[in-house]
């Protein structure tokens, strides 16, 4: 009942994501402005996402996850309602922000709830069900908002959150324990404060950089993360009670399990951001195959992970992390070799070769990072692996338009064929490269939990 509960929260997260990227072309059309100025309506979401997720992690720990967790579902579902109430780009692009806060504050503790439920012989399993949650919602997503948008029109794609929200806090209010000891510590507001600095300037240098021409204005954002980064690790190491523990990171399947989080999603989101435009672009397929043709990667996870967590329990993590890390790496290097004569089904089953190595590596290195750390650190935990996920998706989609523009240009200046072909295989090879150093961290997480492991509760 408990896993149950905690799935519908964490559905919403990506069927809302998914389906807001398919009302783009009609948010632009509504309120009459470019489709840069649309993309706002995510990039803040993501933003503001990542910033705050390792506060809501720590708030956890101390307050408890349950209480966290249920104001993070109110805060979403009421903001789902502002969203379908916008009269404005503008007031949309805020309320997303504020949905944003409500999504933290869910994602970062899932993790930590099922980590302190389920015994580490049930944890992989449970962790499991959760990844083939997400990718349900990933896979669902887009046909789910084109039909909201084709029946009822854009609002309904955030009306929609609203009776998921009430059934989840109902369900999560009924079974979620209450945290039966609460931290007497003080909350680290000036760590969090830089921590939300540090992070909010690194992913807009990331993700606007290019948009920006590298001018002078995104050289000083860049400048700002760096000093505020500084600043955060002197303000950890100094006071007793930091939001972010730095201790936490000589565990080396902690440290080592979000170093292949973070190679795994720049890989995966180069992926997904890439071979759209190869559909459309080189193979001319309309937007609804495109669609049809990308949910390969989602289904091939649902299926896969929680056969992988299952597993995970009982032959241990390094090697269904290792080894999803390779198949990862194979279907990106499949993905280098297409051409522009290929039918949707060449690109389907290198799509699900990626996914299957995706579904094998996510549970078991999400249960060893989760299993690295105290009972009463579970929540920094899941907020540490949760900003890793979004800081690596920022990266991803970063590094795939950098290469894709840059080396496009160079065959163009050489006279190559097909240069948009070129760079996109580049592009890939860029994935396959990042997936190698994605196995070498995980020939370094543990099998088996530390010894300040969770303890069954």
């Amino acid at each position: 009942m408990i896993l149950a509960a905690v799935m519908i929260p964490v559905l919403m997260g990506p069927i809302d994501s998914s389906v807001v990227y398919v009302a783009f072309p009609s948010l632009s059309e509504v309120f009459n402005v470019s489709p840069d100025t649309v993309g706002w309506v995510s990039i803040s979401y993501l933003l503001v996402l990542a910033s705050f997720q390792l506060s809501f992690g720590r708030l956890g720990d101390m307050f408890g996850f349950k209480r966290i967790f249920l104001a993070g579902n109110v805060v979403f579902t009421l903001a789902s309602f502002l969203c379908g109430m916008s009269w404005s780009i503008g007031w949309l692009i805020a309320f997303r922000s504020i949905q944003a806060i409500g999504a933290g504050m869910t994602s970062s503790l899932a993790p930590a709830i099922i980590t302190a439920i389920f015994p580490p012989q049930e944890r992989g399993k449970a962790l499991g069900m959760i990844g083939m949650v997400v990718a349900l919602g990933l896979a669902t997503g887009p046909s789910l908002g084109g039909l909201l948008l084709d029946l009822w029109g854009w609002r309904t794609i955030f009306f929609i959150n609203i009776p998921i929200g009430i059934i989840a806090h109902l369900a999560c209010h009924r079974v979620l324990p209450e945290k039966k000891e609460l931290l007497e510590q003080k909350f680290d507001w000036m760590g969090a404060w830089l921590a939300l600095v540090t992070l909010s300037a690194l992913l807009f240098f990331i993700s606007r950089g290019q948009h920006y021409q590298w001018s002078g204005f995104i050289v000083l954002v860049g400048i700002l993360a760096v000093t505020a980064a500084v600043l955060f690790v002197l303000q950890e190491r100094k006071i007793p009670e930091p939001m972010l523990e730095l201790a936490l990171f000589r565990s080396r399947a902690f440290s080592s399990g979000n170093i292949a989080t973070l190679f795994h999603f720049m890989t995966q989101y180069i992926i997904i951001f890439i071979t759209p435009f190869y559909l459309q672009q080189q193979l001319g397929l309309p937007p609804s195959t495109v669609g049809v043709t990308m949910t390969a990667f989602p289904l091939t996870v649902l299926l896969v992970a929680p056969v992988s967590g299952t597993l995970s329990d009982k032959i241990g993590n390094r090697l269904l992390s290792s080894a999803g890390a390779i198949f990862c790496a194979l279907g990106a290097l499949s993905l280098a070799m297409v051409g522009p004569d290929l039918s949707p089904a060449d690109v389907t089953w290198r799509l699900s070769l990626f996914g299957l190595g995706t579904g094998m590596f996510q549970s078991p290195t999400n249960s060893a990072i989760m299993g690295a750390v105290a009972k009463n650190r579970l929540g920094i935990a899941g907020g540490v692996l949760a900003t890793t996920r979004n800081v690596g998706m920022v990266l991803g989609i970063a590094i795939g338009s950098l290469v894709l523009s840059a080396r496009q240009a160079v065959y163009l200046l050489t006279g190559a064929p097909l240069p948009g072909l070129l760079a996109m295989q580049d592009a890939y090879i860029t994935a396959a490269v990042l997936s190698a150093f994605c196995f070498v961290s995980c020939l370094f997480v543990k099998d088996r939990q530390e010894a300040a492991s969770t303890q069954h509760v």
